[in-house]
């Protein structure tokens, strides 16, 4: 197997430091990963679940919080942070930035927890009262955050998500998307929040979310993983089709197959904590799409970790990804 995955007499890649041990898979044979799978990573995730802010400091130590998205969005989907977290943002004035963008991206998850997946329609007036609410308190922090560490990207993409769920318009989300795009031109996560944005339900055109992701491909270099906006783009128009073979062309195919030799299976690719989110985009969109050999590599690579997003798209993520694993 290891000759199909890195090429007859190649050595297989290095273990990744601090990696998680695999636990024990499903009699499918997929386990959702776990603090983006690295042992520093859990004790951060530890150390905010128990309300512990010295000890999140602490594991913060080997991150920077202010370009890390994966990293900052464990604390954002952990339930209990904003119990506490505001105490940190009160008292603590030396690390108060790195408090503020905590407090301000979990309230953002916190915001549509409360208004939750549902179709505008079916949401209510008190979960949107309570959806605007704390999408309010996250944008004051998030810009505090912006304000008091000027180098910082995090925010910024996150106030892309603010503003878009507080509908401020295209001018002033453009201005964040430049913001965030002046300190790193090619921040996945920014471009990827962007494809969402430019997606028609949110009031952009069809096709421009394509075009934008084929421009930040050909600006990335060998092995980084911007390569993944592709399939991301894919997936989104997926979304956004009511049909559900729309992506099943061989010029689809042929284009994720390039996106993914450019970027994650590239030899010049580095797996950080959490790459499996990035091999899981390109697994969703490769499934989609019906392609059958590079598709086969991604999952392999993956050996059943899972990663709910972006299965989420699925009412079963995780039988989905089970059931394209096994046609793998």
């Amino acid at each position: 197997m290891l000759g199909k995955l890195f090429g007859r007499g190649a050595e297989r890649p290095a273990a990744v430091p601090h990696a998680l041990p695999v636990p024990r898979k499903q009699k499918n044979g997929v386990y959702t990963l776990r603090a983006l799978g690295d042992t520093r990573v859990l004790a951060l995730v530890e150390a905010a679940d128990a309300g512990d802010w010295e000890a999140v400091k602490a594991a913060l130590a080997p991150f920077d919080l202010g370009r890390d998205h994966q990293v900052l969005g464990e604390l954002a989907d952990l339930d209990g942070v904003q119990d506490w977290i505001g105490r940190a943002v009160e008292e603590d004035e030396e690390h108060r930035a790195t408090a503020l963008l905590i407090s301000g991206t979990r309230h953002i998850s916190w915001g549509w927890e409360a208004r939750t997946a549902a179709r505008a329609v079916n949401v209510t007036q008190e979960q949107w009262r309570v959806f605007h609410e704390r999408l309010h308190i996250a944008e004051e922090q998030l810009l505090e955050a912006a304000a008091l560490r000027p180098e910082w990207v995090t925010p910024w993409r996150r106030l892309l998500t603010s503003g878009r769920g507080m509908s401020l318009g295209p001018a002033i989300n453009e201005t964040r998307l430049d913001a965030a795009l002046r300190r790193d031109p090619l921040d996945l996560e920014t471009h990827v929040e962007w494809v969402s944005q430019s997606q028609p339900r949110w009031g952009g055109e069809p096709g421009q979310a394509l075009a934008f992701a084929r421009d930040a491909l050909a600006r990335a270099p060998q092995g980084h993983r911007l390569g993944c906006v592709i399939a991301m783009a894919h997936i989104e128009d997926w979304v956004e089709s009511d049909r559900g073979d729309c992506l099943e062309t061989p010029e689809i195919q042929a284009e994720l197959r390039d996106a993914a030799d450019h970027s994650i299976l590239h030899s010049a690719y580095a797996r950080r904590p959490g790459w499996q989110h990035d091999f899981n985009m390109f697994a969703m969109a490769l499934s989609l799409a019906g392609e059958r050999h590079t598709v086969r590599r991604v999952f392999q690579t993956l050996d059943g970790a899972f990663t709910k997003w972006p299965w989420t798209y699925f009412a079963e993520p995780e039988k989905a990804f089970a059931r394209h694993h096994r046609r793998a």
